[in-house]
């Protein structure tokens, strides 16, 4: 069974940092694009980082590029999300997501249709 979990949200005040994890399981994340989603209140979910594989090609949102930087641990099966600078607006549920769709993360981190695998997701919330 594909299973992905993110951890690491939290309270932060604004200019703090996190890092959030993704354990995955049943399937081996080095050979899958994987990327982060976040959701605000009443707003749509959006694309914030992926990872492409092979290359290694990563994508930011504009809104984070510079601030957050997404990584891999291929020997244990683990994305991270290095959140720095945080701000209000980056408040949100912060997911993982993972597709074997080899166009995705080209270009730009892609839509959320086009993840096949998702966390549960873990909270962000930045205090001004």
């Amino acid at each position: 069974q594909r299973q992905l979990v993110e951890s690491g949200g939290g309270l932060v005040q604004a200019g703090g940092s996190l890092r959030l994890s993704c354990v995955v399981s049943g399937f081996t994340l080095e050979h899958y694009n994987v990327g982060w989603f976040r959701q605000a209140p009443g707003k749509e979910r959006e694309g914030v980082s992926c990872l492409n594989h092979p290359r290694d090609r990563t994508n930011y949102a504009d809104s984070v590029k510079g601030r957050f930087s997404i990584s891999r641990d291929n020997a244990k099966n683990t994305a991270y999300l290095q959140m720095n600078n945080l701000q209000p607006e980056d408040t949100g549920v912060y997911y993982c997501a993972a597709t074997y769709r080899d166009y995705v993360c080209s270009t730009y981190v892609g839509s959320s249709g086009e993840y096949d695998y998702w966390g549960q997701g873990t909270q962000v919330t930045v205090s001004s």
